[in-house]
């Protein structure tokens, strides 16, 4: 009676002073026994083995397998697993297991007479039909020469791969039971916000059949495992052996795939990351109906645009995705899209260089997208036509643009020489025959140049978004970008890393620059 009065006093006040009434949160669940024994039976362990040589390392197979993950790091590679043993990966019994085998000469890695060895890798999986189709991550079947199922009431079933997608660590399996398998079913990972309570299950040790609970710690996490990362962040205790394992709404929805952790013991801390289930359906549809992903593609290299870069275009703020390469003959370039073009928008949404690829992944090959771009100052709408992406050069095509248009020459208060490309600077520096612009010849340690990470072979393609051929044109654009009062100059730079915007802070005419000061800014 109490709190409820207190509350009603606190609503009152909170509309009489014109403030937003206080947030409440609803109670946590009594128990989560019901939910839990409804989905129980849709959660299998996957067991996976590889047969490695006698004179191959642990964790250094062919495949490249390392393990059942979560890792220690983050990454979605767990580490190395050991050969097969009558324990799982991480109980207190491996150790003594190992070190009884390599004693005895029974096939220890440093035994040169060993036999083949069998690797094995465990992990978690979830039914989504009823005939017996499986989900679960990529990195657990990897390499695999065999893959068995055991489903909740310890039926083991041998299992065959569908379809699996390195990139975004998801695989499909099926498996043949003389029944229907009990199924779970994706929910909308859009909806799920930070703070909803979630279910963790899998096969955590080798333990199968374990729950955990939290909550959704955070959306959106980008950690670093490749281009479309865009995990959930949870604090539902995960572990080695839950990669591929579903996490739940309070619905019983499947709103992400457990994959990777944080910790830097091998154990949890409350750091897991879950694939949303609205990324991962659309990977698994195309895994069930193609055997592999077929992905979006405009054969575009970006680059996240900075304070500084948006400075040197003219942008009101940091946004968009930086164009840095161009595929030639790819969709970007046949839409007439340039390098230096800002894209703000992908049909209508907004966008930045970590959403867009997702973005152009996810758009159906062959449909044809409206791009709004920011160029000279003004935004322009082109329509471009997704293609898929390079099976095979996919790599190449995506991360290594081709080799910029440079030449060579010389300058001044940037704290560098550059230089007009010669056959004995091309031969110095190891150049593509084929470039044009310039060469950084000298870089001035403690100048603008070094500040921003300039070196001596550097090429510098374009300067303001247009191309160069000599140093003069180059002191031209710098010269216009002050009379312009722009703080920085915006140059295109090759390296054998690739192609990257470079903001360089310049001195306006009206207001030349105190180089202490400033080169105290520039380290900030």
């Amino acid at each position: 009676m109490r709190s409820s009065l207190r509350l009603a006093c606190l609503l009152a006040a909170s509309l009489a002073l014109g403030s937003p009434p206080p947030a409440v949160a609803r109670g946590a669940p009594d128990s989560f026994a019901d939910l839990s024994a409804a989905l129980l039976p849709a959660v299998v362990n996957i067991s996976s083995t590889e047969t490695l040589s006698a004179d191959q390392p642990d964790g250094e197979d062919n495949s490249g397998q390392d393990g059942d993950g979560p890792p220690d790091n983050g990454a979605p590679n767990g580490g190395a697993p050991g050969p097969t043993m009558p324990f799982p990966p991480g109980s207190p019994m491996e150790k003594f297991f190992h070190d009884f085998m390599n004693r005895h000469g029974m096939g220890g890695p440093n035994d040169p007479n060993a036999p083949p060895r069998k690797m094995q890798a465990l992990g978690s999986g979830f039914i989504i039909d009823a005939s017996g189709i499986i989900v679960t991550n990529n990195h657990v079947i990897k390499g695999a020469d065999s893959i068995t199922v055991t489903l909740q009431d310890n039926t083991v079933l041998k299992a065959t791969l569908i379809g699996h997608d390195a990139r975004t660590d998801l695989a499909v399996l099926q498996v043949h039971a003389d029944h229907k398998l009990p199924a779970v079913s994706f929910g909308d990972s859009d909806k799920s916000r930070v703070g909803d309570w979630v279910l963790a299950i899998g096969n955590p040790f080798g333990l199968s059949g374990t729950v955990t609970a939290g909550i959704v710690s955070s959306r959106g996490r980008d950690i670093e495992q490749g281009p479309y990362d865009d995990f959930i962040q949870t604090d539902a205790p995960i572990n080695r052996g839950n990669s591929g394992g579903p996490l739940f709404n309070m619905a019983g929805r499947v709103i992400g795939i457990n994959t990777a952790i944080y910790s830097p013991s091998g154990g949890s801390i409350g750091i897991g990351f879950a694939i949303p289930s609205n990324d991962a359906s659309l990977v698994i549809a195309q895994l069930q109906k193609f055997g592999h992903a077929r992905r979006g593609w405009i054969g575009v290299r970006i680059q996240e645009v900075t304070a500084d870069i948006a400075q040197s275009l003219g942008l009101s703020g940091a946004h968009g995705a930086l164009i840095a390469g161009l595929e030639p003959k790819g969709p970007a370039q046949k839409a007439g899209l340039r390098t230096g073009d800002v894209i703000e928008q992908l049909d209508g949404k907004t966008v930045d260089g970590r959403s867009l690829p997702r973005r152009v992944a996810e758009t159906p090959v062959g449909e044809v997208a409206q791009m709004a771009i920011w160029r000279d100052g003004k935004t322009l709408t082109l329509p471009v036509t997704i293609g898929k992406f390079p099976e095979e050069a996919g790599k190449q095509a995506s991360d290594k643009p081709p080799p910029p248009k440079v030449l060579e020459t010389s300058i001044g208060d940037l704290g560098m020489k550059v230089a007009a490309i010669t056959d004995a600077l091309r031969q110095k520096f190891q150049l593509q025959g084929s470039q044009k612009g310039v060469v950084i010849t000298e870089v001035n340690s403690g100048g603008k140049a070094a500040s921003r990470g300039l070196q001596p072979g550097d090429v510098i393609a374009e300067v303001q978004q247009s191309e160069i051929d000599t140093p003069a044109e180059m002191q031209d654009r710098i010269a216009q970008a002050r009379a312009d009062k722009r703080p920085s100059v915006l140059m295109l730079v090759q390296n054998s890393d690739g192609m990257r915007w470079v903001p360089l802070p310049i001195a306006t005419a009206e207001a030349p620059a105190h180089p202490g000061r400033r080169k105290q800014q520039d380290q900030r």
